[in-house]
């Protein structure tokens, strides 16, 4: 079975990202990419606010490139999609040149989202947690938290995630089409353990 490609990852500028680093823009962002399309007014029910500020919040969102109009639907009902296949990252921001304060803002901007990322990964691990006991044993199983300690150099490290990427791209679709498939959510987290080189 052929897997569909992620979507292109978006390169966001300073004041893309910028933008981006606030609550309601970053929830709204995740909420897409996990559960799919989705109007201004579903999405303001599902995160408890208002369908206006919903709307405002999306629009600005789909000035940076990160969701975008659908086609179908007008106004409030308007059906938005995710069109980046994941958060931010480092390697995502536009490269420009020296060092001002507008680079101090989106490395800021960089760790803000980061953070929220992390309490996102935290509230689905605390529902996995809150909820493994309805699934059945075939789904506890292979689910849940596991970490696993290497010794590489940068260099391995990038190969070792550039693997798990396509591991994890190869599964993307598999399930296509069966009704037991379910779906789940693969983070990667590859975090030193021992202190940064001086």
């Amino acid at each position: 079975m052929t897997s569909v490609p992620d979507p292109p990852r978006v390169h966001l500028d300073r004041a893309a990202l910028r933008m981006l680093a606030h609550p309601l823009r970053s929830r709204l962002l995740a909420e897409l990419r996990q559960y799919g399309d989705a109007t201004a007014t579903s999405l303001a029910a599902r995160l408890q606010t208002n369908s206006g500020a919903t709307s405002y919040h999306l629009r600005k969102l789909a000035e940076v490139g990160v969701v975008e109009d659908n086609g179908e639907g007008t106004g409030r009902a308007r059906i938005w999609t995710a069109s980046t296949s994941g958060r931010p990252r480092r390697e995502d921001a536009a490269e420009d040149s020296g060092q001002d304060a507008g680079a101090d803002d989106a490395a800021a901007a960089l760790a803000w989202l980061a953070r929220d990322y992390l309490h996102h990964f935290t509230d689905r691990a605390d529902a996995w947690l809150d909820d493994q006991e309805r699934w059945p044993d075939a789904w506890r199983e292979p689910a849940g938290l596991s970490d696993h300690l290497v010794q590489v150099t940068p260099e391995q490290l990038a190969a070792l995630r550039a693997d798990l990427e396509e591991v994890v791209q190869r599964y993307r679709r598999v399930g296509a089409g069966n009704p037991s498939a379910k779906r789940v959510s693969v983070y990667l987290c590859p975090l030193p353990v021992d202190r940064p080189p001086r």
